[in-house]
């Protein structure tokens, strides 16, 4: 059994919330958002990424199984395929282009 923290925990915590809270205020990413703020659709993408998921129904699947795990990444309930694609159409890419610079400098 896992006592220790897992890799995704590890991963995240490099990720600086506070700025990217701020980030998202100042392109209002999540003005009108109900269910999956950009913070969130975040952590999925990059769950996805370690997890070498190719696509939305391969991302949704995965969450699924991992309902139990959920929690412990930051996500209250595994999103729709539905949802996802919606946030991922919907959501401007500046507030993850300048996360991703935040990142960069902070490497």
């Amino acid at each position: 059994m896992n006592v220790g923290k897992t890799l995704f925990a590890q991963v995240m915590e490099f990720v600086p919330w506070k700025t990217f809270g701020r980030i998202i205020e100042r392109h209002k990413g999540d003005a009108g958002v109900r269910t999956l703020g950009c913070a969130d659709l975040f952590r999925i993408l990059a769950f996805s990424q370690l997890t070498w998921r190719e696509s939305l129904r391969d991302i949704e699947v995965c969450l699924e199984a991992n309902q139990g795990k959920l929690f412990h990444m930051g996500i209250a309930k595994p999103p729709a395929r539905s949802t996802m694609a919606d946030a991922l159409n919907l959501r401007d890419w500046r507030i993850y282009h300048a996360l991703a610079l935040r990142l960069i400098c902070h490497a």
